[in-house]
C-alpha cells in the first residue's frame, strides 16, 4: 500500500534549503519538488507511461515561477490524461511542435 504523504505547505517551499546532493520533497500523488545544490526548485510529475508502463518524470516548471497552487493544478491536468491513456510528456511535446510549426507557417 502506498505511504500516506502530507501535502507541503508554503512556507515548507520556501523554506526548503540546498544540501550536498539533490533531494525532493513530496506534496502526494506524484508530484514532487526536487531542490538543487545551487539552490535552484524544480517541480516534477513522476507517474508510470500508459502503455509501456515505465516510471518517469515530468517537468512542471521552476519554484517561484510555478507557484505550488499551479503545480497541483497541472498534476490534475496530467492525472486526467493518463486516465485517457494519454502520456502527458507526448502530449505536450506535440503542443509545443504544433506552437513551433504555427509560428514557422505564419
Amino acid at each position: 500500500m502506498a505511504k500516506k504523504v502530507n501535502p507541503l505547505t508554503n512556507t515548507q517551499v520556501k523554506q526548503a534549503k540546498p544540501k550536498d546532493k539533490i533531494y525532493k520533497l513530496s506534496d502526494g500523488d506524484g508530484l514532487q519538488l526536487r531542490i538543487m545544490p545551487n539552490g535552484s526548485k524544480q517541480w516534477l510529475l513522476d507517474y508510470f507511461k500508459p502503455f509501456t508502463k515505465k516510471r518517469t518524470s515530468l517537468s512542471l516548471g521552476a519554484y517561484p515561477e510555478v507557484s505550488i497552487q499551479e503545480a497541483r493544478k497541472k498534476r490534475v491536468a496530467s492525472r486526467e490524461l493518463l486516465a485517457k491513456d494519454i502520456d502527458p510528456k507526448e502530449y505536450k511535446n506535440d503542443q509545443h511542435r504544433e506552437q513551433l510549426l504555427f509560428v514557422v507557417v505564419k
